[in-house]
């Protein structure tokens, strides 16, 4: 039997994170690189895990690296604190790691879920995404905002959903919506982006369009109707902020 350490970054999870850590129970080891948490994440998550580590936030990247490189075992199962592995999911992992993985790394199709209901439109399903990876064969990105995994290797399909707990009311999505949008701007305007106009006034309808109706989203619901209507305005929030650095920018410079 192969082996594996499962990874969870953390700050103020403590909705999430029992259940999280209780799904992964049958891992070999558990790692949790904390960002010094002001509610009972720590806590909680010692129910399942010694191996805790809390550190000042620097990024989602170094944060994960930091748990890779704290981890003991070459293969690795990456988790978010609002996902969960279902028992099928679980079951299958194990069954691979039981067969000597002949792959570099293995990606998983995530079933999220949004203010309660789950997306299996607009675009979202089956969002699959490299979580099970070998840690000498893999690399975090960079990416300010939804960074991923560079894979050295083949990459493997495994056949069980992700059950992924997004955003379960609108106050948390709008709580992350400033955030992540600034995050997304800086990123942009770092990696030399001109804002134009266009950004503006065909990006957000497009994205709209082709969410709600292109990738039947309309079958959603009215979560599907207000994830299209939220998922343009990000989209306008994050040009528009670009747009404001480079405002800002030229006045400095002038």
């Amino acid at each position: 039997m192969t082996p594996l350490s499962v990874i969870v970054i953390t700050r103020n999870e403590e909705r999430n994170i029992a259940a999280c850590l209780e799904s992964v129970q049958w891992a070999d080891e558990i790692v949790v690189v904390d960002a010094e948490s002001s509610d009972t994440t720590v806590t909680l998550a010692r129910q399942f895990t010694q191996s805790i580590f809390i550190e000042p936030w620097k990024s989602f990247s170094e944060a994960k690296t930091f748990a890779v490189e704290k981890s003991h075992h070459k293969w690795i199962l990456w988790l978010d604190a609002d996902e969960r592995v279902t028992q099928e999911l679980g079951a299958e992992i194990q069954s691979l790691m039981g067969s000597s993985p002949s792959k570099a790394a293995y990606s998983v199709a995530r079933r999220a879920y949004f203010l309660g209901r789950w997306m299996k439109h607009s675009g979202w399903y089956p969002g699959r995404v490299v979580r099970l990876f070998r840690k000498d064969s893999a690399s975090f990105t960079t990416s300010a905002v939804h960074e991923g995994l560079v894979v050295r290797g083949t990459i493997g399909e495994l056949h069980h959903d992700l059950l992924h707990f997004t955003d379960p009311n609108l106050r948390h999505y709008l709580e992350k919506f400033n955030r992540y949008t600034t995050l997304a701007s800086e990123e942009l305007f770092k990696a030399g982006r001109p804002f134009r106009l266009v950004d503006l006034l065909i990006r957000p309808p497009w994205l709209f369009l082709r969410m709600y109706c292109f990738r039947l989203g309309f079958l959603d619901g009215i979560p599907g109707l207000i994830l299209a209507v939220l998922s343009s305005a990000y989209v306008f929030t994050k040009y528009a902020k670009l747009w404001e650095i480079w405002n800002s920018d030229s006045s400095r410079n002038r």
